[in-house]
């Protein structure tokens, strides 16, 4: 009897362990992160990184998740395509992540959404801007601005706004800067600028001079050279050294504190494209800034602020529907005039991809500072409502 009621103790001992495990498993609503913590684009995916687990503190210390903490999992892709399969795979089976949110360029995202898809498990990108990650399928989002959009708001600046009529694109050949370059030129054409001077560059290039030299030759009004913040700062460093005189414009790609800090004063005068006014009075806007300067003690930039936004935009989602994946696609695709963002306020997702005011950003001063928005449907939707609404 004694050697029964041991052994009877000892299973409900066990069993009261387990119960008591998987009731702490059920405390924590898991969304997963993937993002570069190495190689090239380890800048932006130490930004990505932790302006998500500002946002996760943010949500945890305003209630959570329906009363549950928010737990965030997150893996260094290397922003390398077959990383990003393999981990977007841990996490959905091993992690049992509710939602997998890319911090990654477009060729890790793009290998990501297919995995979420085939998984049926809700995915969503944070600045990726190719535009197949989101016809992976229904799944599948993005935070961040389209290569289109995008594409689009440069041209119309150019060719609108700056009033160019000579353009040259010098053009990271890559998703990111193709994608970009086809959006720009087809819009600038469209407002009756013409494209003098167009060449690819590989990722990773430094040397630019005798780009720049031909660039020169052809006396344009303005330079489009989407690419990102390494090879930006080179390109505008050796253009202000072959005395270049014209506009120079680049993409979310320069907007990092790195793109400043190593161009140094050949920063001046460089517009971009962003989503990330640093001169908003917007409280949440506001509230990433300083918390993430305060976190890091580095200025925020485009790519955190879209990390940031996913987190935010996710637990908006959680706390309105649970965890199950139907809930959260039907729910996703419904919303609108979302505040509780830095970069917004995310107006609608058309065709999954989040629709907001569009901004134009100016070097001065060796700052990013606050030039122009573009609100017009035509302009900042993928295909503008009926009606200019």
């Amino acid at each position: 009897m004694r050697r029964f009621l041991c052994i009877v103790m000892v299973l409900m001992f066990v069993l009261c362990g387990l119960l008591s495990v998987d009731a702490m498993a059920q405390e924590t609503v898991k969304i997963g992160f993937i993002t570069p913590l190495t190689g090239f684009a380890a800048a932006d995916g130490y930004s990505s990184l932790e302006s998500a687990k500002l946002a996760v503190d943010y949500v945890n210390e305003h209630g959570g998740i329906n009363g549950k903490k928010l737990e965030l999992i997150s893996y260094d892709d290397g922003c390398q395509p077959d990383q990003a399969s393999a981990l977007t795979r841990k996490l959905i089976e091993n992690d049992k992540v509710a939602v997998v949110i890319s911090g990654s360029y477009s060729s890790p995202s793009r290998a990501a959404a297919v995995i979420c898809q085939q998984a049926k498990v809700p995915f969503t990108s944070t600045y990726a801007v190719h535009p197949s990650i989101v016809e992976a399928g229904e799944y599948c989002h993005r935070i961040g601005m389209a290569a289109p959009i995008q594409g689009r708001v440069g041209g119309y600046f150019a060719a609108r706004e700056l009033g160019a009529k000579r353009i040259a694109l010098l053009i990271m050949n890559n998703d990111f800067g193709v994608s970009l370059a086809e959006a720009f030129k087809e819009t600038a054409l469209k407002l009756g600028a013409e494209i003098v001077y167009e060449k690819k560059y590989p990722l990773g290039e430094t040397e630019f001079r005798s780009y720049l030299n031909a660039i020169k030759a052809a006396d344009p009004d303005l330079l489009y050279a989407p690419g990102y913040y390494n090879e930006a700062a080179n390109i505008v460093s050796q253009a202000r050294e072959v005395g270049l005189r014209c506009w120079l414009m680049g993409d979310e790609g320069y907007d990092s504190p790195k793109f400043i800090e190593l161009a140094k004063t050949a920063a001046n005068g460089v517009f971009i494209t962003t989503d990330l006014n640093r001169d908003s009075d917007r409280p949440m806007t506001r509230y990433f800034l300083e918390k993430y300067k305060e976190r890091t003690n580095i200025d925020a930039d485009m790519v955190g602020a879209s990390g940031f936004d996913a987190v935010m935009l996710v637990s908006h989602i959680l706390n309105k529907v649970g965890t199950k994946a139907d809930d959260i696609i039907r729910y996703w695709d419904t919303i609108e005039n979302f505040e509780d963002c830095a970069t917004g306020p995310i107006i609608t997702f058309q065709e999954r991809s989040a629709i907001r005011p569009m901004d134009i950003q100016i070097v001065l001063n060796n700052q990013f500072r606050y030039f122009y928005r573009y609100y017009e449907p035509e302009i900042i939707y993928l295909n503008p409502p009926s009606g200019g609404k």
